[in-house]
């Protein structure tokens, strides 16, 4: 779910850390305009309580018990496909990255990021962005020179000029708000064209939307 401004933005935590975990949600309560309703100390757990009440964000750490995090974003995604998640980790090695965006994540965070920026990202996630520390979001796009295939239909051949545009500015992780502005349509429009590209591109988030646009990749 995409909130509005002034609405309060409600999250979860999925951490096996219990120092850390206890830190995280003292933080976010202490924002008027977020509220953690509920914490998970593994996947398991998540799965099994986060669905009775599902969150605008969740913060799952991918390093947890048993489960993985990225397991347990692919799992809840299913369930709960109105709550965006954003990765909160200690790694930034590329194929975690990508089987967290393929999962379904919507942000990736390094776990040594500033509070504020925690706080930020959640805020950025919440609005339609896709929040990543720079050294990740430059490790994205140089895997995809890197690797960019050849044939298929290109994305921009499947979307109309202006899904095209609101592609792009997906792509650099403006939130729905900010496209609205720079495009000069509303709110609920620029919602809408988000819905066609993801049935043009056969996707089911941002993060894959973005990660066929970067790519270039023909239709799956």
């Amino acid at each position: 779910m995409i909130t509005h401004p002034g609405q309060k933005i409600t999250i979860s935590i999925i951490e096996d850390d219990t120092g850390l975990r206890e830190s995280i949600q003292a933080l976010l309560n202490g924002f008027p305009h977020l509220r953690c309703i509920s914490t998970h100390p593994n996947a398991e757990h998540a799965i099994r309580y986060l669905p009775e009440t599902p969150p605008n964000v969740a913060l799952v750490d991918i390093n947890l018990p048993k489960m993985s995090g990225i397991e347990c974003v692919r799992h809840l995604k299913t369930v709960c496909k109105s709550t965006q998640f954003l990765m909160l980790t200690v790694y930034e090695d590329t194929d975690r990255i990508f089987e967290s965006l393929k999962a379904g994540a919507s942000g990736y965070l390094l776990k040594r990021s500033a509070p504020a920026r925690l706080v930020s990202a959640i805020e950025e996630v919440s609005q339609g962005g896709a929040p990543m520390t720079a050294e990740i979001a430059r490790r994205v796009v140089k895997s995809f020179e890197d690797a960019r295939p050849e044939g298929g239909e290109s994305v921009v051949s499947l979307l109309r000029p202006r899904e095209c545009e609101v592609l792009d500015l997906l792509a650099k992780g403006a939130s729905y708000r900010e496209i609205g502005e720079q495009l000069g349509i509303t709110y609920s429009t620029v919602n809408s064209h988000v819905k066609s590209i993801y049935e043009r591109l056969h996707v089911r988030s941002r993060s894959q939307a973005v990660a066929r646009y970067l790519g270039q990749g023909p239709t799956p």
